[in-house]
């Protein structure tokens, strides 16, 4: 959510957020992040407004 904050009008890939995060970049984690982007996006915190790009909802 911090990323999501600092940039609040760019939308960014779940492999982009990953890394801003500073966690492993292996296959396994990355669809971690994307699960959490997945459920944060579903409670309303972020908006999906492409396929695979999340943004915090304004």
């Amino acid at each position: 959510m911090n990323a999501s904050n600092q940039h609040p009008d760019q939308a960014s890939r779940a492999r982009e957020l990953h890394e801003l995060l500073g966690t492993p970049t292996h296959e396994a984690s990355i669809n971690i992040t994307r699960s959490r982007l997945g459920r944060l996006t579903r409670q309303g915190f972020l908006t999906q407004p492409e396929r695979g790009h999340y943004q915090k909802r304004t």
